[in-house]
């Protein structure tokens, strides 16, 4: 397996975070920017949560707060789009993105939900943004659930066992909604990373999984 570094210590990286909901960053992509941030990684985020009411907005502030402390810059942008009704919403979705590329035009790299995810909301909104910033590096990320769609990625980012039991902790102080999901614990997370860290033997043992549809290297 060829690797290829996407950032190292010292260097700065812009990236953009777009989630459906309030927990889908920390689970696709918690591990992979904690990483970042232990690493000495000039991190600059910028995430995006799509559906949210008071309760849920309250939870992705707290939980942004806690993913990214540390960071050079971070900030959070909560939309009130509803949920589960993202198809019947795309033209104003589309209109939503297209303003936050104005003001975001440039990030070095994109984290959105995967083409097939099997949620409604996470397919439109993965739709959207890979034709809004159609020049940017996307990494589609995953989220388990009783659908069973989980895929065969192509990418992958070594987590280490000390940030990936922080990614578990913070999503189980966090998220209190979600709780009584029954998939929504630390087997789940803690599983799907191992069988990742496996796919490509990580060093830790632990992986999150990216879908990639086009790269440019130069």
């Amino acid at each position: 397996m060829f690797g290829l570094p996407l950032v190292r210590p010292g260097q700065k990286l812009l990236i953009l975070c777009l989630g459906a909901h309030s927990d889908d960053i920390e689970i696709g992509t918690g591990g992979t920017q904690l990483g970042w941030l232990t690493s000495g990684v000039a991190l600059h985020t910028h995430w995006c949560v799509l559906s949210t009411n008071a309760a849920r907005a309250a939870e992705a502030r707290a939980a942004h707060a806690a993913f990214t402390s540390g960071t050079t810059s971070a900030a959070l942008d909560c939309a009130t789009f509803r949920d589960g009704h993202f198809p019947a919403q795309s033209t104003e979705i589309k209109a939503w993105l297209e303003a936050l590329k104005a003001r975001i035009p440039a990030p070095d790299v994109i984290f959105t939900h995967r083409a097939d995810d099997a949620h409604q909301d996470h397919r439109e909104l993965n739709c959207h943004a890979r034709t809004t910033f159609r020049d940017h590096l996307i990494l589609e990320y995953e989220i388990p659930k009783w659908d069973g769609d989980i895929g065969q990625p192509n990418t992958y980012i070594p987590v280490s066992a000390a940030n990936l039991d922080r990614k578990i902790e913070l999503l189980l102080q966090h998220f209190a909604t979600q709780r009584s999901k029954d998939w929504f614990d630390a087997d789940t997370f803690r599983g799907l990373a191992r069988l990742r860290g496996m796919e490509c033997r990580a060093p830790e043992r632990f992986a999150e999984a990216f879908f990639v549809r086009k790269m440019l290297l130069g």
